[in-house]
């Protein structure tokens, strides 16, 4: 099984521009995505998709491999089947059955908590992957930036939601986390190559819109996501605050 990584990484941002240049210590963002991606065993190539030659330029300046993509996208997904499209009908003639689509935020990920998505296609049912873990703070629960999930016995997600969930009737709401395991979703998706691309020909579907979550619109038309529970957390950079906080304890 052949598996491509990509790492979606835009300019533009409402709340950061151009957060993938961004420094950490003396290296970018970006880069550092790029070199704990590239430790994931299980990843046979890793691509950076973007759609601004200034970070095209910088990770060819550094060494990595990366693709020019469309403005157009509006998610990581898409972005994701682009370069799939790119690699196997350009010169390079490339082909892969597992394409992990990896956050461009995260600079510091585990290259493991990559490996463990890429473990989900063992099964060979699996169509779409990613993560969960435990959550153990009140403050995570009742955060709408955090995305709960909720799945079956053999973990397949049911739902996702910037609630907690599920509801636990007639119990105080500060005695949740001690009487009920609640699981929030780690942003890291995989999907098999020919899923990838059905994925990106679905409308927005009506639960999407009302959650803004995009793999909402996956469950609502019936493609089953797979989740696989991590006990590693996975620290984003959002806003300019959060680098400051990287730099300092870095």
């Amino acid at each position: 099984m052949k598996i491509l990584g990509i790492i979606p990484a835009r300019f533009s941002s409402a709340r950061f521009p151009g957060k993938p240049l961004a420094l950490i210590n003396g290296k970018t963002m970006i880069r550092r995505v790029y070199e704990q991606a590239e430790k994931a065993a299980t990843i046979d190539k890793v691509v950076v998709a973007t759609d601004d030659a200034r970070i095209y330029d910088h990770v060819k300046d550094f060494g990595g491999q990366v693709v020019m993509t469309f403005v157009s996208h509006q998610n990581g997904t898409s972005r994701c089947a682009e370069v799939v499209e790119i690699l196997e009908t350009t010169g390079q003639h490339l082909q892969f059955d597992v394409v992990i689509n990896i956050q461009g935020d995260e600079p510091y990920i585990d290259p493991l908590q990559i490996d463990k998505v890429a473990g989900i296609f063992d099964d060979p049912t699996a169509q779409i992957g990613t993560l969960v873990k435990k959550i153990t703070g009140k403050d995570d629960l009742f955060n709408p930036n955090i995305v709960k999930a909720v799945f079956d016995n053999n973990r397949n997600a049911l739902y996702f939601s910037r609630q907690p969930i599920p509801f636990l009737r007639d119990i105080p709401q500060e005695e949740w986390g001690v009487k009920n395991r609640f699981y929030k979703h780690i942003g890291i998706y995989g999907y098999r190559r020919e899923i990838l691309k059905k994925l990106v020909d679905l409308p927005p579907a009506p639960l999407e819109k009302s959650e803004k979550l995009e793999q909402l619109r996956w469950l609502e038309n019936d493609y089953p996501v797979k989740v696989e529970i991590t006990d590693r957390e996975s620290i984003a950079v959002d806003t300019p605050d959060d680098l400051s906080k990287f730099n300092n304890n870095s």
